[in-house]
């Protein structure tokens, strides 16, 4: 299904209806998907290589040891979607719907999601490192454990979510909303140093 007249770019290629096809165990490199319909799919171990998804429903499906690698998601939903252990490394996320979404382990790192409504979402134990994650808006979601290293994480609404584990290195807490967060004591100090306070035991 590449298009290796151009590289580079996706391939005309189109799958509307999946007609109970299983991703598990395949691979797609350069595919564009529109309007599919993922919904209830369980994916173990398919692999998407610089696939485009516009409007595609992935509506209470499972991913396990999947991955989605330099992939583009456009107005897509993922509604009650469940990531587990996957590699979305590059992927970029643009007026998509997260509600429900459940992502446990995996690899997200430089995975661009600015300004996406994450409210009431969990990920837990997921490496998020170097994220574009301007001004999403978290309220009480669960961000447990996250390797947030080098993210960005400007004008970011963590209203009453749970960040416990999670790295706040590069958290300024001028620039984001952390009314009634939920941080460890750890975080707590790397916090009140980021605001120029002399923590002592």
């Amino acid at each position: 299904m590449a298009d290796r007249a151009r590289p580079g770019a996706p391939t005309e290629s189109t799958i509307r209806d999946w007609d109970d096809a299983d991703p598990s165990g395949q691979t797609y490199h350069r595919v564009l998907f529109i309007d599919s319909d993922l919904t209830e799919v369980d994916n173990r171990g398919g692999i998407f290589e610089e696939c485009t998804f516009r409007g595609v429903r992935f509506n209470a499906s499972t991913h396990t040891d999947a991955a989605f690698v330099n992939c583009t998601f456009v107005r897509c939903s993922l509604f009650d979607t469940t990531f587990t252990r996957c590699k979305l490394v590059g992927s970029y996320f643009d007026d998509c719907t997260f509600n429900l979404l459940k992502v446990s382990g995996g690899d997200w790192s430089f995975t661009g999601l600015p300004g996406a409504d994450l409210k009431g979402t969990e990920f837990t134990g997921v490496r998020l490192r170097e994220a574009e994650l301007t001004g999403i808006r978290a309220a009480k979601a669960t961000l447990r454990d996250l390797d947030l290293s080098g993210a960005s994480l400007q004008r970011a609404d963590f209203t009453g979510a749970d960040l416990r584990g999670s790295d706040l290195s590069t958290l300024d807490p001028l620039t984001v909303t952390l009314r009634d967060a939920r941080i460890d004591v750890t975080q707590a100090m790397v916090v009140a140093a980021t605001l120029g306070l002399d923590v002592r035991p």
